[in-house]
């Protein structure tokens, strides 16, 4: 099987501008590919997530991706799949969540050795010269077309601006700048980026009358109306200390019966033969499928040992029998000093010890967790910042369970 029949059987392809052309290219691992990422928050998310896996996926084969940090264009913001405009960000604030962004795709590009670029758009689009984007680059537009693209079509109704009406020609350049510096020759997006992924096409055509290709990938955010990725707190991140590896974990564990195959497929690097298998499985057996897919992804994302450490937690918990209704203790302000709470207090205050004495043989005898996490020292203290809006499983013996929340 070649590796864009790999990518069509994983569901991952939702079009393309010339298939045999991109064929060639990935398949002989001569593609020179981006992906663009928008630094609108200082972590990377499970949308993020997905096309990193694609983007792990070409390289392994060979092709050479260069990850484009949206530097430049954030401080436009793209209008595509939203019904309102962006709030507008900082300059520091931007360059602060670019530095983020480039330290979390390390984790799944190789970027040694010249087999992958990171570049920051800022580069280019800081120091261009209206009256000379006017002139080069606007002749090579039509409004018409524009305004026909579904990214404009959403927000007509609502009122789209002219900041927002000039990304397609932003992103457009920076395909265009990418192809002359780098020979970058093919752009990967979300089905929701193709107007504007066929903008930068067409502007290489006509003003280098050269040929470069777009595909864009079947993402779930993208392709499914953004239902994953989302929980009801917010988003789910690939910073630990905003998604712990115990919730990320979860968050996959807990996908629908209906995604558990699909997921396996599009993000994991399982063979296609071993989730085929899986196809055939039913009931409890959907259960163990959902434990693999959440055990393979947040070791691609936290490593082995906090996916083990994930995986072990979670399992206790349903094995216990009260997943569904554990009890819940609510921490206020009176509860922390200097913004922390001692393990030996939040023992007691959940109920889960009588006494201090009692907590401190139950820590000092490995018999408690946060979020599947041993904690092994009485002294440990829990800040109060690192318990996110879905709180954290506080752990004690091989049954007993009890959610802690901030109110």
């Amino acid at each position: 099987m070649t590796l864009y029949d790999e990518l069509v059987a994983r569901g991952l392809i939702a079009q393309v501008t010339d298939e045999e052309e991109i064929k060639e290219l990935i398949n002989n691992g001569k593609a020179v590919f981006y992906i663009g990422f928008d630094p609108t928050a200082d972590s990377l998310h499970v949308g993020h997530f997905m096309a990193l896996c694609l983007m792990k996926r070409l390289q392994m084969a060979g092709n050479k991706p260069i990850a484009l940090i949206g530097g430049g264009t954030a401080m436009i913001g793209d209008p595509s799949g939203r019904t309102d405009m962006r709030q507008m960000m900082t300059p520091e604030t931007i360059e602060h969540n670019v530095e983020c962004f480039k330290k979390q795709m390390s984790r799944f590009i190789d970027f040694s050795d010249d087999k992958a670029m990171l570049v920051n758009n800022a580069e280019w689009l800081m120091d261009l010269n209206y009256m000379e984007v006017l002139r080069d680059i606007g002749p090579h537009f039509s409004v018409n077309r524009m305004l026909a693209a579904e990214c404009y079509k959403q927000r007509m109704e609502k009122g789209l601006t002219f900041l927002e009406f000039n990304y397609m020609i932003m992103q457009s350049f920076d395909f265009y700048t990418l192809y002359q510096k780098y020979g970058c020759n093919m752009e990967f997006g979300g089905d929701d980026q193709w107007s504007n992924m066929l903008g930068g096409t067409e502007l290489i055509r006509r003003k280098l009358g050269k040929d470069a290709y777009a595909m864009t990938i079947n993402l779930l955010l993208n392709s499914e109306g953004k239902k994953m990725g989302k929980t009801q707190s917010g988003a789910v991140w690939l910073d630990p200390n905003k998604t712990s590896p115990f919730d990320f974990y979860q968050y996959w564990r807990n996908v629908s019966d209906a995604d558990v195959l699909k997921c396996l497929r599009m993000l994991t690097f399982l063979p296609l033969e071993q989730i085929d298998e899986m196809d055939k499985w039913e009931g409890s057996q959907l259960n163990q499928a959902k434990e693999i897919l959440a055990f393979e992804l947040t070791k691609l994302v936290h490593g082995e040992e906090e996916a083990t450490k994930a995986q072990e937690g979670a399992r206790a918990l349903f094995s216990s029998g009260n997943a569904a209704d554990m009890p819940v203790v609510e921490l206020t302000d009176g509860d922390f000093t200097d913004g922390q709470i001692g393990i030996l207090n939040l023992l007691v205050k959940a109920g889960l010890a009588p006494s201090n004495a009692e907590a401190r043989r139950n820590v000092q005898q490995g018999g408690v967790a946060i979020d599947g996490e041993k904690v092994e020292d009485p002294k440990y203290a829990l800040a109060k910042d690192s318990i996110g809006a879905d709180g954290i499983v506080l752990k004690r013996g091989k049954k007993k369970f009890m959610k802690v929340v901030v109110k």
